[in-house]
């Protein structure tokens, strides 16, 4: 189910709704997953709520035993589809798809590459541009000292 609180330009919602659920099914997630598109105020609460980041940030997942809920900020996924060249609906699968591994227990922050791994092949067979984590590692790169 997408929760639209933002409004999406280009975007088409039943688009989004089928790709939640292709996604759900490769992710291996069981159960209703809920994603809220909504905007940088509100994402910001949650994230500061939930993670204790004051910051709007592109995409938070809150897993449940059963699914669980995405949360995606439009704002932050349309600038993000305009600086890496792609359109703002294939910015919006791929946070879906990032927030729906999280919510089958990924967490790149831990798991030594795993959530990387699943997400190249998932975003390969889904036909997506490039991942968050790559874009991650490569600002990541960027910014080293040398």
């Amino acid at each position: 189910m997408i929760i639209l609180e933002a409004s999406l330009d280009d975007v088409d919602e039943a688009d989004l709704t089928r790709f939640t659920r292709r996604a759900r099914k490769l992710a291996g997630v069981s159960g209703e997953v809920a994603v809220l598109i909504t905007g940088n105020r509100q994402i910001r609460q949650l994230n500061r709520r939930f993670r204790k980041k004051d910051k709007p940030t592109d995409v938070l997942s809150f897993p449940r035993e059963d699914g669980g809920d995405i949360a995606i900020s439009a704002q932050i996924a349309t600038e993000n589809a305009r600086r890496y060249g792609h359109a703002p609906a294939d910015e919006f699968k791929v946070l879906i798809l990032h927030g729906m591994l999280h919510l089958a227990g990924y967490d790149h922050e831990t798991d030594h590459g795993a959530m990387a791994a699943q997400e190249r092949g998932l975003r390969k067979k889904l036909k997506l541009p490039d991942s968050l984590i790559q874009r991650t590692q490569v600002a990541a790169s960027r910014r080293r000292p040398r």
